[in-house]
């Protein structure tokens, strides 16, 4: 079927929700709007993203990764699509549509970028379903979304490990599902999972302690790894 030359098209756009773990609070990356005449919700914070560029982008997600690194100079190893979000309403300027990812990193392993054309990109803690500080657009919708998808998944997967450096512990480990979750989860079931989902290897070194050294482990799958049943709070078993 033919589109009537009269039709207009909606605008289309990729955002990003990314996640990691800073000063031991999981916090979301955000940039700040331009406070200038003209442009949308001036000042507010809000997701990286930005149009699509079908010339550059041959993807949603190469998107995703370009505007993610162009906007805070971050290259995430990982990236899952959320959903789409569309409406008359959710930007000013016009019908837009926004396909948004979320993704986990270990924010020690990047240097954020602050010579875009938007100011420096933040590290915000996360409170409760989004953060204290107000998000233009429809951003408090997207970021609420996107935690609830990802306290989900945490739930049954080895999402967690993406926060962590090339090497780690299974107490930075557990630490990293605490922290998602928001509990505690029993200390032994959780080794007992964790090693027997496979996912991660011995680097073959230690990590010295005031007690006795710790085993250093790595990610074997560098994909998240399904759990056949999701965590019990600490105490119980499961």
């Amino acid at each position: 079927m033919k589109m009537p030359q009269t039709m207009e098209r909606p605008l289309a756009t990729v955002d990003v929700a990314i996640f990691a773990i800073v000063d031991n609070a999981l916090q979301v990356l955000l940039v700040r709007r331009p406070d200038c005449a003209g442009e949308p919700f001036p000042g507010c914070w809000a997701l990286p993203g930005g149009y699509i560029d079908v010339h550059k982008d041959a993807s949603l997600e190469a998107c995703a990764m370009r505007k993610l690194r162009e906007k805070t100079g971050v290259r995430s190893p990982y990236l899952e699509q959320l959903g789409s979000w569309g409406s008359a309403k959710r930007d000013p300027r016009g019908y837009t549509i926004t396909c948004v990812y979320f993704a986990l990193l270990n924010a020690e392993l990047v240097t954020l970028d602050h010579s875009g054309k938007v100011e420096a990109p933040t590290w915000q803690p996360v409170d409760g379903d989004g953060v204290r500080e107000r998000l233009g657009f429809d951003h408090a919708t997207l970021l609420a979304a996107a935690l609830q998808r990802l306290r989900n998944k945490v739930e049954y997967t080895s999402l967690p490990a993406f926060l962590l450096p090339e090497s780690f512990t299974l107490s930075d480990l557990q630490s990293a599902y605490e922290t998602v979750l928001n509990r505690a989860v029993d200390k032994s079931a959780f080794r007992t999972r964790m090693l027997a989902a496979d996912f991660i290897e011995p680097t073959g070194e230690q990590r010295a302690s005031v007690t006795r050294p710790a085993l250093l482990y790595r990610l074997k799958v560098r994909t998240p790894v399904l759990f056949p049943r999701t965590f019990s709070p600490r105490g119980e078993t499961g």
